[in-house]
């Protein structure tokens, strides 16, 4: 099994990883630029991190979120999110065209929920995810 989803991340890497993580690294340093908006790079590079190799790996929401990461998820939307889920949709219907690439259109749809609203979740092994809430 993880030698199916070493292969699976490695297409994803050449396919749209890269391209996809390169914007959460783009909009994090953005983030990063003012003092109060590095928790939101923060949360960009974090969802770099699990955008570039997602297969293996889940986002579960933290228990102890908040009201903190709710704000700042409606924040987040607003400034970067919508924009970040558009490429993932984007960037999922030409891959639904080859039937080799509709696996990684589907992991682009399911990454637009966590595009929207990053604060608040966490990346954890597939195995553990579904434990873990």
């Amino acid at each position: 099994m993880t030698l199916i989803r070493f292969l699976l991340n490695v297409l994803w890497l050449l396919l749209c990883g890269l391209w996809m993580a390169l914007g959460y690294v783009i909009a994090g340093l953005i983030c990063c630029v003012l003092l109060i908006t590095i928790p939101f790079g923060i949360a960009a590079f974090r969802i770099a991190g699990y955008v570039i190799w997602p297969f293996g790996r889940t986002t579960v929401v933290r228990p102890d979120a908040g009201a903190g990461s709710l704000i700042g998820n409606v924040i987040w939307v607003i400034v970067a999110g919508w924009w970040l889920a558009l490429v993932h949709l984007v960037t999922s219907i030409p891959l639904f065209v080859s039937i080799i690439g509709i696996p990684f259109g589907w992991a682009n749809l399911k990454l637009i929920p966590i595009s929207l609203m990053p604060l608040g979740r966490e990346v954890v092994p597939s195995d553990e995810g579904f434990g873990y809430r």
